[in-house]
């Protein structure tokens, strides 16, 4: 038997996202009503925390995150607080299987791009690092910087040239990383659904103005570019999600197309990715995984609903995998967070601690 994963990502990981519990929704409400301050439901928010941080360890985590409980959506709390980028309701939201529109929200680029300095989610890092105390490696979750290449965000007039709006992001990126860092985070993650779009037929959220040979390399050079200068000791990895809102999903497609060019070149420690139902396709795209590189963390369980896998069959795909990349290279996760919106997946919270205990215990069966 190999040994558990001494650094992130661990044999039992998990994306980042936790179902936002009724009293975060509630002060919410009453922020945005005015009976309480913002203050007060950043106290609540703290609180709440603290709690599920003590759970994650309780259950046998390696890793904990904040689960995103100061965030709306996964993406745009964090877009909109960089320089030359606004958010903002469009006359439609996104499209998802059976035609369901997400909530109205998107963000927009209204001015050169940089990294803010007094970026929120570097103050906030800070503060539940403090909570965490050591106790286990805290995790944070940004959006990829390829996110801002979807269609509709990039304003053409301040940026004619994708080749100078690509430099901008890189920068703006490295300077984002690079302050997470000094924050004190050994452990980030980049959730793209970019990238995974880009191995879809249809190639979802783009304008189709570019070859999906040219977008598969950009994507690849804007990653890369941000990592140049990664120090040694911080570990990135990559989310690949087809879409998470409240348990429906936006696209599918293997990751057949983008194998050769992602998964054989982007420089990161790890990548996540959904294999929990067949609109995944086949593990045969894991073969361009270096051997001994990044690790392939396998989202085998899914967040959408409560139900538990089958363990010998997890166990088996676990192995099946390993045809692919060795077993030492394998971890295992849900196949996305359990609230990539404020909105939260159709299970319990119940449920969702059950499915991470859950992928706690096959993790130490398969690896010991």
């Amino acid at each position: 038997m190999t040994s558990i994963a001494v650094k992130p990502p661990f044999r039992a990981d998990h994306v980042g996202s936790l179902l936002r519990p009724e009293r975060i929704h509630q002060a919410r409400n009453d922020c945005k009503e005015g009976t309480i301050t913002a203050a007060q439901l950043h106290e609540i928010e703290t609180q709440e925390i603290k709690r599920i941080v003590d759970k994650q360890i309780e259950i046998g985590l390696e890793l904990v995150t904040d689960g995103e409980f100061r965030r709306r959506f996964w993406h745009t709390d964090f877009l909109e607080h960089l320089n030359g980028v606004e958010g903002y309701v469009p006359e439609v939201g996104y499209i998802f299987q059976g035609n369901e529109e997400t909530e109205r929200y998107n963000v927009r680029n209204v001015g050169k791009v940089s990294f803010n300095h007094d970026h929120p989610h570097v103050k906030d890092f800070i503060e539940f690092n403090k909570i965490v105390g050591g106790r286990a490696v805290a995790k944070q979750t940004i959006p990829s910087p390829n996110q801002l290449f979807n269609i509709g965000i990039r304003d053409e007039t301040i940026y004619p040239d994708i080749e100078e709006y690509a430099k901008d992001i890189i920068q703006a990126y490295r300077d984002a990383v690079n302050a997470f860092y000094e924050a004190g985070c050994r452990y980030l993650q980049f959730d793209d659904v970019y990238i995974a779009g880009l191995s879809s037929p249809d190639i979802p959220f783009n304008d189709g103005a570019y070859s999906r040979e040219y977008l598969i390399d950009l994507a690849l050079r804007v990653v890369n570019g941000v990592l140049e200068e990664k120090p040694d000791d911080l570990v990135v990895t990559t989310h690949l999600c087809r879409g998470n809102y409240r348990s429906n999903w936006a696209f599918e497609g293997s990751y057949a197309l983008i194998a050769p060019t992602l998964f054989a070149k982007e420089k990161v420690n790890g990548f996540f990715l959904e294999y929990d139902d067949d609109r995944s396709g086949d593990f045969k795209p894991l073969e361009h995984i270096p051997n001994g590189g990044a690790r392939v963390v396998l989202g085998l369980l899914t967040s959408k609903n409560g139900e538990l896998e089958d363990k010998e069959s997890i166990i088996g795909r676990i192995n099946e995998a390993s045809q692919y990349v060795p077993l030492e290279q394998l971890c295992l996760s849900p196949q996305c967070g359990f609230a990539s919106t404020h909105h939260g997946n159709l299970l319990t919270e119940e449920q969702q601690w059950a499915k991470l205990k859950y992928i706690v215990d096959i993790a130490k069966e398969v690896w010991g």
